[in-house]
């Protein structure tokens, strides 16, 4: 049986790989070392929750800046480049006339196998299970024309902002009431004992501490699939349509669609995430009224847009030699990308919690991009000297032999 799949399909060879697809991985790794420090060096429920009040002077702006043009819009472009994998995937199978949903199946349970490895052992901020538990459902949309995946992506994009409308409209009729006002400041306490929690035992406990807490994180991050999961599954269907139309590997053919995600979605996305921090610049998790949604959609908004306009922008410096010569640098730490992603998750949990070098909470905002910069430096270095000999990252390597259940060749042939 296992020969019969392998012969089926096989993992993408190195000269067929879209390289622009392997940059933006590689941006996008950046972007989320970026975005997951906060939640590395403090409490992982704290981060993302907007501008932290107690910040002042540089710490404050870095803390802004973060949030404004970083906070949401990698994780966005991440899910966008997991549907364009998705949809490479299948096309190749498609090409060659050969089964793919039984590979695809087993793809998806070796990644939720390795995320949920990743959130108890290592890191309670994982996005791989998400990912994989939404994965599947792309199976089921594979048969229709691609044209229809932006639409539907769209549509699935949607769902959540016209959700949090009716439930921040909700909010606004009931504030002041008895039951409304004591179910929220009940979800209030709760979230604050599970971040005063993480505090503890990340900052100071043992390894067997912070993975019980870690245990309770997980579980209630992953209790907002229902929303999140809609976000996470639109961007894979828009992410398919980019491959499946030709946008990613012929650009080209795209000018007015990328020179309008350039000028137009890019700077809209930032005008509408400025208007939702003037809104609600810090979530109060006792609090949510019309106002609070609003911000939080509009952030959602502004997730997506400026997300497309990152893609644009990199396009067009890959059509141009000099950048392409400096964005290529990039291409082999995003064929690594699950290696350097969990690498990301084992050095910086080493590095600030209490079971390790214990720096949790020491490393000041102000500082933190400056660690982003060091650390992703060096995964740079590595990941083009280990492709210089191997053709595959270690976790990419066994990701794709559990995947084709056959051990793949990892050294590179000489010559």
């Amino acid at each position: 049986m296992a020969a019969t799949i392998t012969d089926n399909l096989a993992p993408i060879a190195v000269a067929e790989r879209i390289e622009a697809m392997d940059v933006l991985r590689g941006f996008a790794l950046f972007g989320i070392l970026l975005m997951n420090l906060e939640g590395f060096v403090g409490p992982v429920l704290a981060a993302g929750t907007g501008l932290d009040p107690k910040l002042v002077g540089m710490d404050r702006t870095v803390d802004l800046l973060v949030y404004v043009l970083v906070q949401g819009k990698f994780y966005t472009l991440f899910s966008l480049l997991f549907g364009m994998g998705f949809a490479v995937m299948s096309q190749r199978a498609e090409q060659a006339s050969r089964p793919f949903a039984g590979v695809y199946w087993r793809r998806g349970l070796v990644l939720l196998a390795l995320g949920a490895v990743h959130a108890l052992f290592v890191w309670a901020g994982d996005i791989l299970m998400m990912y994989a538990l939404c994965s599947f459902l792309l199976l089921a949309f594979r048969p229709l024309p691609y044209r229809w995946y932006v639409w539907l992506g769209l549509g699935a994009y949607a769902m959540p902002i016209g959700f949090m409308f009716l439930m921040g409209g909700m909010g606004s009729l009931l504030a002041g009431t008895e039951g409304w006002d004591k179910a929220m400041g009940e979800i209030g306490t709760q979230m604050q004992v599970l971040i005063d929690n993480e505090r503890v035992a990340y900052g100071s406990g043992s390894y067997a501490d912070a993975t019980w807490q870690r245990l309770k994180s997980t579980g209630m991050l992953l209790s907002n699939i229902t929303m999140f999961g809609f976000i996470a599954f639109g961007l894979f269907l828009l992410g398919a349509w980019f491959v499946r139309s030709g946008a990613i590997a012929r650009p080209g053919e795209f000018p007015r669609m990328y020179a309008t995600l350039r000028w137009a979605a890019w700077p809209l996305g930032l005008l509408t995430m400025l208007g939702s921090v003037a809104l609600a610049p810090t979530m109060d998790f006792a609090t949510f009224n019309l106002r609070v949604s609003t911000a939080f959609a509009l952030q959602m908004l502004a997730n997506l847009l400026m997300c497309l306009g990152y893609v644009a922008w990199v396009m067009r410096a890959l059509a141009s030699a000099p950048w392409q010569r400096l964005l290529a640098w990039l291409a082999p730490t995003g064929r690594m990308a699950l290696t350097n992603y969990l690498m990301q998750s084992l050095v910086c949990t080493w590095i600030f919690y209490g079971y390790g070098l214990g720096y949790f909470e020491q490393l000041p905002r102000a500082w933190q991009p400056v660690f982003a910069v060091v650390l992703f430096g060096l995964q740079v270095a590595l990941s083009r000297l280990w492709l210089s000999r191997f053709r595959f990252g270690p976790l990419e390597w066994l990701w794709r032999s559990l995947t084709y259940a056959e051990l793949q060749p990892l050294r590179l042939r000489a010559g």
